[in-house]
């Protein structure tokens, strides 16, 4: 489980960076732990700021920020990797407890229910669990909105092994929500798994498809990433090639930061057939925890679906008066 990993990793790390600091002369246990934190935010940082260079490297030069905004976004990156990472991952269960599910409207009223709304169904990305959705899922709640979660393991496996375990999830939502189809909400490497699911099961039970920061047709950062799952998402690959695009029928919004430091270059965040908002000055962990972004996720939400054409227009007005 990740959360057991990343508890014992941040032990270890710990352990071994006080280690360290008495080994070359700090007498003070308490001081050796307090430099041994220090050593670990540094890290953190240094990883960020590796994001941002590729991220410069492969910018687009129509998406162009100004020094205070620059310095804004990478500073709300490293919060969101560090609150993610070491408060949030580890201890998942503290923080999330269940989904909240329950039937949307009693048994008998069922077949007359035409107006109400699906179950959400969030699914993370690279290297997460469920709880990347912590900050984002009472908002949806708040709103209205039933939201399901799913972790999904190993962690660096395959994309296409996680399509059975979000179909069985599906099943399950429906079945506890009494609902005939569910939104898939995909961060990152999550709408890839959406879309993987909706190319071998249709979309019968997807009523719409909303990804934030996926990068569907790849990112230069996965080259330098661990496992199948990263390969899958190198620019263009063979497996990205075979996944196609969204079905006619299904309405898509993919919503990307031209910013985004670990999808690069922003070309590759558009979704062909899809509609496709974008939201500057975020980076890709802090869309989880961004105003805006809920802002322009829930006017989305709210949009009906009909003739089987995209209907999520409307929320760039919002984001931009909250820019």
């Amino acid at each position: 489980m990740l959360a057991n990993a990343l508890r014992l990793s941040l032990v270890l790390e710990v352990a071994l960076y006080a280690t360290l600091a008495i080994t070359v002369g700090e007498k003070s246990p308490l001081a050796a732990v307090l430099l041994a934190v220090l050593i670990m935010l540094a890290l953190r940082a240094l990883l960020i700021a590796v994001t941002y260079a590729y991220a410069w490297v492969y910018r687009s030069p129509s998406a162009r920020l100004s020094v205070g905004q620059a310095l804004l976004m990478v500073l709300g990156e490293y919060a969101a990797f560090l609150v993610t990472f070491l408060v949030i991952l580890p201890f998942e269960r503290r923080w999330m407890g269940d989904d909240r599910l329950s039937p949307l409207v009693a048994p008998e009223r069922r077949a007359k229910a035409e107006g109400s709304r699906p179950p959400i169904l969030l699914i993370h990305g690279y290297g997460c669990s469920r709880g990347a959705w912590w900050w984002l899922r009472p908002r949806l709640e708040a709103a209205g909105w039933t939201v399901a979660t799913i972790s999904l393991e190993p962690i660096y496996g395959s994309i296409d092994n996680y399509v059975a375990p979000l179909a069985r999830r599906i099943d399950e939502v429906l079945s506890e929500t009494g609902a005939d189809k569910l939104i898939l909400v995909g961060h990152s490497m999550g709408g890839l798994v959406a879309r993987a699911y909706l190319q071998r099961h249709g979309e019968a039970r997807v009523a719409r498809l909303v990804t934030l920061g996926t990068p569907h047709q790849g990112s230069e950062l996965a080259r330098i990433g661990f496992g199948a799952n990263a390969r899958q998402m190198r620019p263009h690959s063979a497996w990205l090639q075979a996944l196609g695009r969204p079905q006619p029928a299904l309405a898509a919004l993919a919503i990307y930061s031209p910013q985004d430091n670990f999808v690069m270059p922003p070309s590759l965040l558009e979704l062909a057939g899809a509609e496709n908002r974008t939201i500057d000055g975020l980076g890709h962990l802090a869309m989880l925890y961004s105003p805006r972004l809920a802002l322009i996720l829930l006017t989305a939400l709210e949009q009906r679906t009909g003739g089987g054409e995209c209907a999520f227009a409307g929320a760039d007005s919002e984001a931009a008066a909250d820019a």
